[in-house]
């Protein structure tokens, strides 16, 4: 029931970053990420023990991947989910069967929540990732990655608990101990530095993030002592660099990718890991299940960032035609209205002016003078906004500019 998932090859990445990179696209996994592998292990190893039925906890791609594999195997499925978990993460684990219940907000109290719903119910606790069978079966993505790339140096890998780079680790340095693996975490959830510092895991505070698939606030046991073995180096990338990431591989790659499984990617375009100097470098993209919402915003942000886009603030006579004379030369300028809203608080006007504020879309900082050059050629002083916010909102004061955003 395992996907063989394609390699797929990055001459993008690999100019930025020097080297080969290819890409391991468990984006594409059935269930939408690597999970499924550790899941159909774990119920295969359990046989009729897991009779009654399995019970686990997840931010949601574990609890899609059991949801499937005990439908595989006939059983009764309950999961428990953080009440922040994203939406599409609890529809699709119900679709495929399970019970979902909510557990506060963050995997760990979810975790207790299982463990005492197995305790009462006589089902059998299936965990996320601190188990033998479950690493075994994440393991197998770096068992395909020997058999598909011949000249594998470097595998740069998402950490949350742990699972997949325990597993992926063991599975290559096994075979070819030269292989180097990194695993990446992002600064929210970096519990695994301190964790191998101290010899022991620790936690961190929970934390609103893009990437929920690896929201764990610390390794397991079992975790942290296998990545201190076979992992030969840890790195910390930022949320805005996750959200490059994830545009990067819409836009280059034609890949949805949930933030938890482009960590890696954000790691090379950051420069926390150099690409391998012979030989293939290649990145393991966990996870393809996001919100289409968050998808969304990311890319318009990424538009802004690019200098596609920018928002103009411009005082108006309040009279009518004022609004379509100044949407006109913004047209004529070759601009594309994106979005347009009065604005009448918050901003100095004369009792007879209000403002608009508009989103255009450009071709680049060059298109951005023209069109402020024509609008201020037609008697208009317009205020510049560099940059957008999650919500559309502008994320800075609103200032006087007279450069290009």
């Amino acid at each position: 029931m395992i996907r063989e998932t394609p390699v797929l090859s990055s001459r993008t990445l690999g100019e930025r970053c020097g080297g080969t990179v290819a890409l391991k696209t468990e984006n594409l996994q059935r269930t939408g990420s690597f999970k499924l592998r550790g899941a159909l292990a774990k119920i295969a190893a359990l046989g009729d023990g897991c009779a009654a039925g399995v019970v686990t906890a997840s931010a949601g791609n574990h609890a899609q991947a059991v949801a499937y594999a005990a439908r595989a195997r006939g059983v009764p499925c309950e999961v428990f989910m953080p009440e922040i978990a994203p939406i599409s993460k609890v529809e699709a684990a119900s679709e495929l069967g399970a019970r979902v219940s909510f557990a506060g907000v963050s995997v760990e109290e979810c975790l207790s929540a299982a463990l005492a719903r197995a305790a009462t119910s006589g089902l059998t606790f299936v965990h996320p990732f601190d188990d033998v069978d479950v690493i075994a079966g994440q393991g197998t993505v770096g068992l395909e990655l020997l058999a598909q790339v011949d000249d594998l140096a470097l595998v740069i890998v998402p950490i949350g608990g742990g699972g997949l780079a325990s597993g992926v680790a063991i599975a290559l340095k096994s075979e070819h101990p030269e292989i180097r693996v990194v695993g990446v975490q992002i600064d929210s959830y970096a519990s695994v530095p301190a964790s191998l510092a101290a010899g022991q895991p620790l936690a961190v505070q929970p934390a609103l993030t893009i990437a929920d698939g690896i929201a764990v606030k610390g390794p397991g046991e079992l975790t942290l002592g296998l990545l201190a073995h076979w992992v030969d180096e840890v790195v910390v990338v930022s949320e805005d660099e996750v959200a490059e990431a994830m545009a990067f591989l819409l836009e280059r790659a034609k890949l949805v990718v949930e933030g938890a499984g482009a960590v890696g990617v954000a790691a090379l375009l950051g420069g926390r890991v150099a690409g391998a100097k012979s030989g293939t470098t290649a990145v393991i993209l966990s996870g393809g299940n996001v919100d289409a919402g968050l998808l969304a915003q990311i890319a318009r942000r990424h538009e802004t960032q690019a200098g596609r886009r920018f928002v103009l603030l411009t005082r108006i006579p309040d009279r009518p035609g004022a609004l379509a004379r100044l949407l006109s030369l913004m047209g004529t300028a070759g601009a594309n209205l994106i979005d347009v809203q009065h604005v009448r608080e918050g901003v100095e006007l004369h009792v007879r002016e209000t403002a608009v504020q508009t989103v255009l879309e450009i071709r680049g900082r060059a298109h951005a003078d023209e069109v402020l050059r024509v609008i201020r050629a037609s008697g208009y002083d317009p205020w510049v906004v560099r940059t957008l916010g999650g919500d559309g909102a502008p994320d800075g004061p609103r200032r006087r500019f007279t450069d290009h955003p």
